[in-house]
């Protein structure tokens, strides 16, 4: 099993270009499913969880092809319902099947999906908008299955905001019969580029980046050529990592408007932040300030940033408090920073951090995507070293992480 070895303290400087959205690629991808003919899709990440997605394409019946940044689906031979548990259970963003195969082969069997331990994260609200729809729906033996002959429109409103959710039920209503209202739907860029990727497909929705999003059913899609948009967790883990370790970084083919909330809570903790088109440039300063943060659904400060900010406010001069509002078990490396010297309560879903003068290199292991990332920042400026292991979390989401950080003079190497 791979580990990745980094000898912390020095001061990050450069460039570095972001690669796509692993969040925007699933359900675009899983979209292919909507229609004959041959999708492409440019720009898309090297990742584990891409490969996993492919492989569920390819079981289902779709032709797959993929070379770098590219990849080609023809889902005209899509022939199967049914997502085994041996591929879902690896990544929870299977459940994204559910919508597309109920609404163009009329049934799905989903096994329950998997992915980070980070929360139940159940998906009832899917299937609760299935239903809605016009679905039977029935669990056993932990599959999901839905059937429809066809489905029809329906107001649909989330008790919550769900990002997956809004997907799928927009993925299942642009074939519907008739007219679906999703209410309470993720605003989230992820759920604005599907649905323009769909859109260019023949679909017919609007709303998307809104609470509500109306979408009118259509009898048939038509194949699409689009490009992933820029990874915005990425972009900010990036930005984290020049503020930690007083750095200067470049950050290229970004959407700096998708990490707004970012750039403000950095500005808040000291650092300057310069946004020109579609770079940001990150200068750390020797002092950090204290800044409270608070997860919320897209505007607010985003769940998948929340580890990487901790690290910032380990070190930083005061006391800080974050709240994470999305996932009930979301700080699980808290105990693996405490281990580097942290000094982090946690009382619920609120961490309070005394920022220490540094950090002290030691093993550490990774429980999650996020996660992963967080040690990997920490290692950036610990005394010593820091062996993260488990990094197969790391390769979910994050493509070339660390040869992304070698190139900006920091001293990690990758292991096997």
């Amino acid at each position: 099993m791979d580990k990745i070895i980094i000898a912390g303290g020095r001061r990050l400087a450069g460039q570095v270009r972001v690669s796509g959205s692993k969040n925007a690629a699933l359900p675009i991808l899983f979209s292919a499913l909507l229609a004959d003919g041959v999708n492409r899709y440019d720009n898309v990440p090297n990742l584990r969880d891409i490969d996993s997605t492919l492989l569920l394409l390819a079981r289902l019946g779709a032709r797959v092809e993929s070379g770098g940044p590219s990849v080609r689906i023809d889902a005209s031979g899509l022939n199967c319902h049914e997502a085994p548990y041996d591929l879902v259970r690896k990544m929870r963003a299977s459940v994204l099947v559910l919508g597309p195969l109920v609404a163009r082969l009329k049934r799905a069997r989903v096994s329950l999906p998997g992915g980070c331990a980070i929360g139940a994260r159940p998906i009832n609200l899917h299937l609760k908008g299935l239903a809605s729809l016009g679905a039977e729906i029935t669990l056993e033996h932990g599959y999901v299955t839905a059937s429809a002959e066809r489905l029809k429109g329906a107001e649909i409103y989330f008790d919550i905001v769900t990002v997956t959710g809004t997907e799928n039920l927009m993925m299942a209503a642009v074939l519907a019969e008739g007219t679906t209202m999703l209410r309470n739907a993720a605003r989230e860029p992820e759920v604005v580029a599907l649905a323009d990727v769909l859109n260019r497909m023949g679909a017919d929705i609007a709303g998307a980046g809104t609470p509500e999003i109306t979408i009118r059913g259509v009898r048939a899609l038509k194949p699409v050529t689009a490009t992933i948009i820029p990874d915005r967790i990425e972009t900010g883990t990036f930005m984290v990592a020049a503020a930690l370790t007083g750095g200067h970084v470049t950050i290229t083919d970004c959407e700096p408007g998708h990490v707004g909330a970012t750039i403000d809570k950095l500005r808040q903790a000291g650092a300057e932040v310069v946004v020109s088109g579609s770079t940001i440039t990150v200068t750390g300063r020797d002092k950090i300030t204290s800044v409270d943060i608070k997860t919320q659904p897209y505007p607010g400060f985003p769940t998948d940033m929340q580890a990487q900010f901790m690290v910032l406010m380990s070190v930083a001069d005061g006391l800080s408090v974050i709240s994470e509002t999305i996932f009930e078990n979301r700080f699980i490396h808290v105990s693996e920073l405490r281990r580097m010297g942290a000094d982090i309560q946690v009382a619920g879903n609120i961490a309070t951090i005394k920022g220490m003068p540094r950090l002290s290199g030691a093993p550490v292991m990774a429980t999650d995507l996020r996660a992963s990332a967080c040690l990997v920042l920490a290692g950036l400026v610990a005394d010593n070293t820091t062996v993260v292991q488990r990094v197969y979390h790391l390769d979910r989401g994050y493509e070339d992480l660390e040869k992304k950080f070698a190139a900006l003079g920091a001293a990690i190497k990758r292991v096997k």
